[in-house]
């Protein structure tokens, strides 16, 4: 089943590909022949996810994007106090090649304008064998997790024609921010401009920096936790030069644009976004990647503001209900029809914050389940908060499978969210309050889908009832002959804890539940027990005294073998009545093993 999230994103991608406004720069003659429709969006998630679109590998230069990652670098190399004495972390308003040093001492306003970009170039020294360039070459390539390359042409093309950032370069020389011949430093920081990259590239290289310098693919620490704070602090209030306003409110991420056409913007904890597309606005940004940002951070609340907290995935467990059963006892056939079909139905538990990381990782485990899954149980009763792009997420989803003949069922305290989502083709979401009553209804859809009828009978004899099935049907009738009928209506108590052995009680139409006092002296549901199941009988190994309460759920019909009558059977059919124990030992060991099982499942809970 496809993702939301793709879906999602080839749907904005055609609606923005209409734009046509904007041109391609063209003050470098290598970079002006570009195809102004190429057009890319990649969404990288910190766990390695990437979703995308379009052109997302055409490989273009990655221009002024690269600035903060060599700034990064430059601030590990030399700590923040280094640093900031050459280049400060003031937002400057001015445009990206503005020849605006600080009064007296020549100091850019930021490393995201031309003039700090080129200081921070300049503090890049060789080290272990490598040379400047070489370093700022490989820390790109361990951001992107490839190795990255130069386009020579480019570069040529920007030595040649770089006329404005040749001037700011000995003019920073003049005021000593530049210390050295600042020749070398315009042919690096040309060189680190001329790298090419491609959305996916840029993808992963802002994710990097949303996962706090750690690559979510090759799972390397690129840049401490201290210079990705300071990047991302400064992309924040510069990256974007004299737009930055705007785009602090309609995006609300840290961002970079380079005039290439590509675009990112990180979310820490959560994704990198990427978009390439070349026509550039006025403010030298794409376009379309502005437009796409701002409509992913509208529709998917990726705001700083409305996604403070950190994303993680949201996936507790992850399980069929064959490993934790309802708690109803079926006959021998309805068992067999379970346990090889049971694997069909999934049971998804989610926690934390249903925001987009959240809800992503969430769409992504619901998307990638086997073809054969038919009903997926999502229990969300440990969220703390569902957004709405969660709701809109998850309405998608709901949709996806029904158009694959699947079925979504929810677990949660109040119904909230199955409200949200509304009906689906006129009928509502199901939904339950506990995990045991919607495992129950995902098993009868299973019998339903999988089995027969016959397996979800309305009323079952005693000559039928899985407990007597050793028995042949003669030594059946004469068991039930020895039986009292009895009725009861919804909520009746049957038995009740600390009776003594009353006899066997067989259903034969309606169901039954049972509790136990828990360890604070509350009640606790043990199962539910429907027609043709039996109770009572484990009094006897209990000291003949009744451990579980059980009442009537809905009118109910039994059939049972009193105390008496078993005394009555043992002294005149000695044959009948060992057969009949034979019988109840082996569906009371059937019995235990499944008590187990769900107290295994309790105490997960």
């Amino acid at each position: 089943m496809e993702s939301p999230v793709d879906s999602y994103l080839r749907q904005i991608h055609a609606e923005i590909a209409l734009l046509k406004d904007g041109k391609p720069y063209s003050t470098i003659p290598a970079m002006a022949n570009v195809d102004p429709d190429n057009f890319g969006i990649a969404l990288a998630t910190v766990d390695g996810t990437v979703y995308e679109i379009g052109d997302t590998r055409e490989e273009f230069t990655i221009q002024s994007i690269s600035k903060p990652f060599t700034y990064g670098l430059a601030l590990e190399d030399l700590g923040n106090e280094a640093v900031d004495a050459k280049v400060d972390v003031e937002p400057s308003g001015d445009s990206f090649n503005e020849i605006s040093l600080a009064e007296g001492t020549g100091r850019p306003a930021n490393a995201m304008i031309n003039a700090g970009a080129l200081t921070a170039t300049s503090l890049i020294r060789g080290s272990g064998g490598q040379s400047g360039f070489k370093r700022i070459l490989s820390t790109y390539s361990a951001f992107a997790g490839r190795p990255l390359s130069v386009s020579e042409k480019v570069f040529e093309s920007e030595l040649k024609h770089g006329h404005r950032n040749t001037a700011l370069a000995y003019l920073l020389r003049s005021f000593n921010i530049i210390e050295d011949d600042p020749a070398p430093v315009l042919e690096d920081y040309f060189r680190q401009c001329s790298v090419l990259v491609n959305c996916f590239d840029l993808s992963i290289m802002a994710a990097t920096l949303a996962n706090g310098g750690r690559n979510p693919l090759s799972g390397k620490q690129v840049l401490e936790i201290g210079p990705v704070e300071r990047v991302l602090s400064v992309m924040m209030t510069s990256g974007m030069y004299d737009d930055a306003g705007a785009w602090i409110s309609s995006v609300g991420m840290p961002g970079k644009s380079g005039v290439a056409g590509g675009i990112i913007a990180v979310l820490p904890g959560q994704v990198g976004l990427a978009v390439y597309s070349p026509p550039l606005d006025e403010h030298g940004s794409s376009v379309r990647g502005l437009a796409t940002a701002q409509r992913l951070s509208r529709d998917m609340e990726l705001h700083f503001v409305r996604a403070a907290r950190t994303g993680r995935s949201a996936i507790l467990a992850a399980y069929d209900v064959t490993e934790t059963p309802s708690g109803i006892r079926r006959n021998d056939e309805a068992a067999d029809v379970l346990r090889e079909h049971g694997h069909r139905a999934r049971v998804i538990e989610v926690n934390g914050d249903l925001l987009f990381a959240g809800t992503e990782s969430t769409a992504r485990e619901l998307s990638s389940l086997p073809d054969e899954v038919d009903l997926v149980v999502l229990d969300v009763r440990r969220t703390d908060q569902i957004s709405e792009v969660a709701v809109r997420m998850l309405a998608r989803i709901r949709q996806g499978m029904a158009d694959a003949g699947r079925e979504l069922v929810l677990i949660e305290s109040d119904g909230s969210l199955a409200e949200a989502l509304g009906p689906l083709d006129q009928q509502l979401l199901p939904s339950f309050a506990t995990r045991s009553a919607a495992v129950e209804y995902s098993e009868n859809r299973l019998l339903e889908r999988h089995g027969s009828h016959l397996l979800l009978p309305d009323h079952v004899p005693v000559t039928a009832s899985p407990a007597l099935a050793p028995l042949d049907e003669a030594d059946a009738a004469a068991l039930e002959a020895l039986m009292t009928p009895k009725a009861f209506e919804d909520g009746d108590v049957i038995r009740r804890v600390g009776l003594r052995f009353g006899g066997v009680y067989f259903i034969t139409s309606g169901r039954v539940s049972s509790t136990s006092p828990g360890p604070t002296a509350e009640r606790v549901k043990l199962n539910t027990l429907s027609a043709g199941m039996t109770f009572g009988e484990l009094a006897l190994g209990s000291g003949n005294r009744q451990e579980t309460t059980v009442r009537a759920v809905g009118p109910v019909t039994v059939m049972v073998l009193s105390a008496e009558a078993i005394a009555e059977l043992e002294s005149a059919d000695p044959r009948l009545a060992i057969a009949l124990w034979k019988a109840l030992t082996r569906d009371a060991y059937t019995r235990v093993e499944q008590y187990l099982r769900e107290s295994a499942v309790r105490i997960r809970e």
